[in-house]
């Protein structure tokens, strides 16, 4: 049995790490926890970000000897639980960072929350429900 409380990461790759900074930092006002801070060669850059203090975080890659290209589907989703409506506010402020407002593939997160593209493409959901 896993730990309930045993600390997760969700890795993907990315095309552009500064513009992930940007939409998941300045957008959803993630902590940058840690990234790599100069090249070495044979090693994927790296970019991790999360709540702090929080059990879990993205580690974003980018490998430029060997690039993949990121390939969302439409049901690749990263969901927040907000137990509130959704701040107009903050949709603004994932789209000012370069996220784009999308209608979700399943009707589901339209009912009940906002569906907002990342510059890589994978959805982010800020749902109003509670994970209850």
């Amino acid at each position: 049995m896993i730990d309930p409380a045993a600390p997760v990461r969700v890795a993907r790759p990315s095309r552009d790490l500064a513009a992930a900074e940007r939409f998941y930092r300045d957008g959803l006002g993630l902590a940058v926890l840690w990234r790599t801070t100069e090249r070495v060669p044979g090693e994927h850059d790296l970019l991790m970000l999360g709540p702090a203090g929080g059990a879990w975080h993205f580690e974003l890659t980018h490998d430029p000897d060997r690039p993949l290209e990121p390939t969302p589907t439409v049901d690749d989703l990263f969901v927040v639980y907000l137990g509130k409506p959704v701040d107009a506010a903050l949709v603004d402020r994932l789209t000012a960072a370069g996220g784009t407002r999308v209608r979700a593939h399943n009707p589901y997160w339209d009912e009940h929350g906002v569906t907002i593209a990342d510059p890589d493409g994978y959805r982010l959901v800020l749902c109003s429900r509670t994970w209850a």
